[in-house]
Order: C-alpha cells, then structure tokens, then sequence
C-alpha cells in the first residue's frame, strides 16, 4: 500500500509515555481481572486457588482480549491509552477491524513469551528471580521498539498497526 506523503503522519508518542500508559494500564487491568476472577471462581464454585487454574487463566485471556479488542476497535483506544492521549490505527491512520485487533492482541504477548521461555528452559523459580525475568524481558522489548521503524513496538510492526498521539479536541467556547 503506497503511503500519502501530502498528508502529514500523526505523530508518534515516545517510549516514556507509552510505557506509562502500559504502567496505568496494569492499574485498570487489576480490577477487571479481579472481577473476572471473582466471577469464575463463583460460577465454578471454585474452593481452592490451585483447583482450576488452567480454566481460570483462559478465562481471563478471553476476558482481557474482549476488552482489548473492543476498546482497539471502538475509538482505539483503552481507558489508560485516552489518559495518555494516545490511539491504535492500521498503517493507514484508520480505526482497527476486529481481524487487526485480536492480531495484535495475540501478538502483544511477544511482551512476555521470551522471558517466559528463559524462565522455563533455566528452571528458574523464586518471586525475585521470576519477576526479574520477566521485567528485564520486558525492559528489552520495550527498548527494541528505539530500533524499529517509527519507533513502533515489535508486535505493532507484525501487525502493521500503530500508535499515535491523539490530543482531545478542543471546544470552541465563546464567552459573552
């Protein structure tokens, strides 16, 4: 798809904001998963925590992609991403379908699934060594995105989606 070079592109947020963002949205995303915990383990009559976990892990996969998704194809953007002023679009500026968003939604988990793999291949155990693990992956990710075009993450680029920055408009108010 050849690009409109007489239009000029949104600009794109930096790495500090949009991890910010990411930040605030783990905030939101403990409530739903919270509530969504606590409406399986209700519906599953669910005694024990180790007692259909599995079940409960998908569940709550499912529940974060509808949220995502929705979100993705609905203004594109999160509750934390309109905090943050900023907007998923396809490459060309335009609202994701839901074909785009569960692309993206799916591969945003490169986020997490390297560092995982490190921690399963090295039988690393402990809360300190697991969440180093995981952060660090993270870390690497994240700064990855400072070598791909536009800057975008990884998962972004797959899916030749995009973040941009999305200010509010501004209402013209005329006082008397």
């Amino acid at each position: 798809m050849s690009e409109d070079l007489s239009k000029p592109a949104a600009a794109a947020p930096g790495l500090a904001r949009r991890l910010a963002s990411l930040t605030y949205e783990g905030v939101v995303l403990f409530g739903v998963v919270f509530v969504a915990g606590y409406l399986y383990s209700a519906l599953t009559q669910q005694r024990n925590a180790m007692q259909g976990r599995y079940g409960l892990m998908a569940f709550e996969f499912v529940v974060l992609g509808i949220y995502f998704i929705w979100f993705w194809t609905h203004g594109g953007q999160t509750v934390a991403m309109r905090a943050w002023h900023l907007r998923v679009v396809d490459e060309a500026s335009r609202p994701l379908s839901q074909v785009r968003a569960l692309a993206r939604y799916a591969a945003a988990l490169l986020w997490f699934a390297p560092a995982l793999l490190v921690i399963e291949l090295n039988a690393i155990k402990g809360t300190g060594p697991v969440l180093g693990t995981l952060l660090l992956g993270m870390l690497i990710y994240a700064l990855l995105s400072l070598l791909l075009p536009r800057r975008q993450f990884l998962h972004d680029v797959l899916c030749r989606t995009q973040l941009i920055t999305q200010l509010p408009v501004k209402k013209n108010v005329n006082k008397p």
